[in-house]
């Protein structure tokens, strides 16, 4: 980017990717400030541009927030659907690694997932952002369903519930424990424990036992995956 004089000590602006800039603003002040803790006159002041020059590209600071948000999410994606890779080498053992993965997700992204789950951003009036979230369920949703088969089919619970029950743990305990901000609550033990010893008793309360492998798991437990 680069500043040119204009008359008496005005600043013209030339910037070479505008919207870029402003949504690397947004999430620096998500970072420092919370989601909701910021206005859209802050967000153009920290990408260095006048109050006017978002107006370009975003209608207010709910839209650039929109913007966030999508990006967060097909971020959020792409990491579930690279560690659930098809279900390999089995259901039950990349269903492990999608719970990791939403740890992890919201240990290194804390501004994307500020911006995805706590920014009260309206989703029936923005249908991007509600598909955005949808195809990164979906991925959970997927996962659910391979692990559902491996019960008989009269014991299988509805996919579309396990998928819920399991976001919700995953959910919490990321959002408490496992965020990358000063919004980390601490715990006596690793987010990854917690949440696996929490899905092996959803589990187990199914019929679903221990992994092939027979590797052992938290307090000396074999884990479910």
């Amino acid at each position: 980017m680069a500043w040119s004089d204009r008359g008496r000590g005005r600043r013209g602006y030339h910037h070479g990717n505008l919207k870029e800039a402003l949504i690397n603003a947004a999430l620096e002040l998500i970072a420092a400030k919370g989601p909701l803790g910021f206005t859209f006159a802050e967000a153009a002041r920290s990408a260095g541009v006048s109050q006017a020059a978002p107006y370009r590209h975003f209608r207010d600071r709910d839209e650039l927030m929109v913007d966030v948000a999508i990006r967060g999410f097909e971020r959020f994606e792409a990491a579930l659907a690279k560690a659930w890779n098809d279900g390999a080498p089995n259901p039950l053992a990349a269903f492990e690694n999608l719970g990791k993965a939403y740890l992890v997700f919201a240990r290194a992204e804390p501004a994307y997932y500020a911006a995805m789950f706590e920014a009260a951003l309206p989703l029936d009036s923005n249908p991007d952002l509600q598909e955005a979230g949808e195809r990164a369920f979906a991925v959970l949703r997927q996962a659910s369903e391979a692990v559902c088969a491996r019960l008989p089919k009269d014991r299988r619970p509805p996919s579309l519930m396990m998928a819920l029950h399991i976001w919700a743990l995953s959910h919490g305990v990321a959002s408490l424990f496992g965020r990358g901000d000063a919004a980390r609550r601490k715990l006596p033990m690793s987010p990854e424990d917690l949440l696996e010893a929490a899905v092996l008793t959803y589990l187990q309360g199914l019929g679903l036992g221990e992994r092939e492998s027979g590797a052992e798991g938290p307090w000396g437990r074999k884990p479910f995956l």
